[in-house]
């Protein structure tokens, strides 16, 4: 219903598809091409006609850039995927190659030769993505060559077409605010930055904004659309009619014009010849539409989105659906850790088959419209694979005497949800213990944390990796990320990451979820969602501070914990979380599974 176990990445196909593709780019006089994982919205989640990369290369992971020149060819991707990239691509056509450290632009100016052409599609980067491509080719004496009608699709000759999923309206009681109200308060910014318009990209901001689901992408519930927003006046949502209920489309219109895609250039240049700038976020925005403008005698100027901050600060009715959320997807996830403990000692559970069973027990409760990403569910060395996706060839057995790492989470229509557990199968060693214990102490140190209003994600990131500083050991991942309300479970601005530079503001929701890897063994990560709460007096203190108000509730496995490692302050934290998940999930269950929380959720 929600995940099938078939990625159809396939590296036999990479060097054929490559020998294609630089035959069509050396057909348009182009020494060299930029495959993107990106669409014309720049998201995350993207349709099968914009998996460009993962049809060309193999790969299927949501980050990563592919460069193809004449004499070579590298994919570029995070420390989440530096594992996966080499069992899904030929490396022998590209080389793998991380995209932070040395990065693809470092690899770029050492690879281009003066004079050379490099090509790219302005759809699929951003305005200052070109930018830093402006640069490069500067530096190298190359030239670059917006390529709108991309030569991948040239050679894809299967692509499937664009997306038609159904847009609905979000009820009022769950987003807290009408399209009215949100409308005008984003006017009331524009004009206070005076800028005439913007031009809204991502499909996420104005779901938020017009109060609407779409179901364009896996797991996400997004219109694939644009908007373009004056600061007095209607906007026009840019949309497929095809994608419009009759409920859906008064709704909209009550706010908003509707016109079809294929009318957004003529209503740019129209934008453009409007009064005052228009404002643009050059982290988002395709470069197409800023060229589009400009050329049109529009004046751009640099802001974030208007949207981004407003959605990111849930409103109360919000923060109320995020709370029910997790209070029946904690149910559903107790029950599957209760199953999990009852079917894996006889050893007849695999990924697969656990996968698919967490998906029940969600799906039990009756509310459940999707899952919020590709559940990661990994036995062994697979846990070690920190974005591994199970599929029908890489399927392993939970052995005894391993650890099973699963990442899930759940799309209602009153919140997203997204929790890691690690559990241990049969009997866990020392290492394990001493590792999951380490992760803990971060996890814990994140939920407790004080701080005052400004602090930022980078701020807080220390915190979850100083016990595993001191023990040698790190992770290469971020550790926490922002969560929509019934949107992206990966959502914006805010982070706990060593590049979180947003400051926390009460109703964010952020992921807190540190971990450890070791290669060819085990993957350990904590996942716990947070809500940032409003300032607060401390007692003794001088001044009111932000905290965390931990919105996940399910047991942590406490046959992991290493208690000499745990302080006081930590084990009663531990102990008291515990008490929590007993008293609100207890409730919710019945017979075996009820005696199974009680022991799982045991004082220290």
């Amino acid at each position: 219903m929600f995940q099938t176990f078939d990625d159809g990445a396939d590296p036999s196909h990479g060097a054929e598809r490559l020998a294609r593709l630089r035959a069509e780019l050396e057909r348009r006089g182009l020494d060299g091409f930029l495959i993107p994982r990106s669409d014309e919205h720049q998201g995350e989640y993207v349709p099968p006609g914009a998996e460009r990369l993962k049809w060309l290369t193999g790969f299927s992971g949501s980050a990563g850039l592919a460069v193809v020149l004449k004499h070579a060819a590298a994919i570029f991707v995070d420390g989440r995927y530096t594992l996966q990239v080499r069992d899904q691509v030929d490396t022998g056509a590209f080389e793998p190659l991380h995209l932070i450290d040395p990065g693809w632009h470092a690899w770029l100016e050492e690879q281009l030769q003066a004079g050379a052409t490099l090509g790219y599609d302005p759809w699929l980067h951003t305005v200052a993505g070109v930018r830093r491509l402006e640069k490069i080719a500067e530096k190298t004496g190359a030239s670059l060559v917006p390529t709108p009608d991309n030569p991948v699709d040239a050679v894809w000759s299967d692509r499937p077409g664009p997306p038609l999923g159904q847009v609905v309206v979000h009820p009022l009681d769950v987003a807290g605010r009408s399209a009215a109200d949100k409308l005008a308060d984003i006017q009331k910014t524009l004009a206070k930055a005076r800028a005439g318009a913007t031009v809204l990209t991502q499909p996420d901001s104005i779901a938020w904004l017009l109060n609407v689901r779409g179901a364009d992408v896996q797991h996400t519930p997004l219109p694939l659309s644009f908007a373009i927003v004056p600061a007095e006046g209607r906007p026009t949502l840019l949309i497929d009619s095809r994608k419009l209920t009759n409920a859906s489309r008064a709704h909209i219109e009550d706010v908003a014009d509707i016109a079809e895609p294929s009318e957004f250039g003529p209503a740019l240049d129209q934008a453009a010849g409007g009064q005052g700038a228009i404002r643009l976020d050059p982290a988002t925005t395709a470069r197409w539409i800023a060229d589009r403008i400009e050329a049109a005698g529009g004046r751009i100027v640099d802001g974030d989105d208007p949207c981004t901050l407003p959605k990111a600060t849930k409103n109360e009715a919000e923060i109320a659906g995020a709370r029910a959320a997790h209070l029946r997807d904690g149910a559903a996830v107790s029950r599957f850790l209760a199953w999990l403990d009852r079917e894996a000692s006889s050893g007849g559970v695999d990924e697969i088959g656990a996968a698919k069973a967490l998906e029940g027990f969600r799906a039990a409760t009756g509310q459940l419209r999707e899952i919020s990403f590709d559940t990661i569910s990994g036995a062994g060395p697979n846990g070690a694979i920190v974005h591994y996706r199970v599929t029908t060839d890489t399927n392993r057995p939970l052995e005894p005497n391993s650890l099973y790492l699963v990442d899930s989470g759940a799309q209602y229509v009153d919140g997203t949800t997204d929790i890691t557990r690690t559990v241990a199968i049969g009997e866990p060693t020392a290492d394990m213990r001493r590792h999951f214990t380490l992760v803990l102490k971060g996890h814990i140190a994140i939920a407790t944390a004080r701080f005052p209003e400004g602090t930022s994600g980078a701020q807080v990131d220390t915190l979850a990796r100083y016990a595993l500083w001191q023990a040698g050991l790190d992770f290469d991942h971020g550790t926490g990320h922002g969560v929509g309300s019934f949107l992206s479970v990966h959502e914006g601005p805010q982070r706990i990451a060593k590049t979180g530079t947003v400051p926390f503001r009460p109703g964010m929701i952020v992921s807190n979820e540190p971990g450890y890897y070791r290669t060819g063994h085990y993957g350990i990560r904590i996942e716990n969602l947070e809500l940032v709460k409003p300032p607060e007096p401390v007692p003794g203190g001088e001044k009111a501070l932000l905290s965390f108000e931990t919105l996940t509730l399910a047991p942590i496995d406490r046959r992991l914990v290493d208690v000499a490692l745990l302080s006081e302050a930590e084990k009663a934290w531990l102990n008291a979380y515990h008490a929590r998940v007993r008293a609100e999930i207890g409730p919710q269950l019945d017979g075996d599974d009820t005696a199974w929380l009680e022991a799982a959720t045991a004082p220290l």
